[in-house]
């Protein structure tokens, strides 16, 4: 399954970014589909996840600032970001899972927030 993530950028401190995640074959299919994101020297992080049943987690520091939605239709995942913060800078992996089956991640896409 090809994931296909975009919408990275330079931005400053208290600006706003829109990822976008295509999923090749579409997304209907997927339990839970998310984002995480990964910082030079250390493990990738959980961010959000929107499962099929409208259930939306966020990890605790972007509580308030990410909007997570999919749309099953388009076969998409995003993640808006409002204020972002320079603890914020990462590469942003989309996933895509599916119960009682596997694990999917894309590439990224690079998100820098400078002050």
């Amino acid at each position: 399954v090809q994931l296909q993530a975009s919408g990275g950028g330079v931005v400053q401190v208290g600006e706003s970014l829109r990822l976008s995640c295509t999923v090749a074959g579409g997304t209907v299919r997927f339990t839970t589909l998310g984002w995480y994101r990964q910082r030079p020297g250390s493990q990738r992080e959980f961010v959000a996840n929107a499962a099929k049943v409208g259930t939306k987690n966020y990890k605790d520091s972007v509580k308030g600032r990410f909007t997570i939605s999919r749309d099953d239709v388009k076969g998409a995942v995003y993640l808006q970001m409002n204020n972002l913060k320079a603890e914020d800078t990462g590469l942003y992996i989309c996933n895509a899972y599916m119960t009682g089956a596997s694990d999917y991640y894309g590439q990224g896409t690079q998100v820098t927030v400078s002050s």
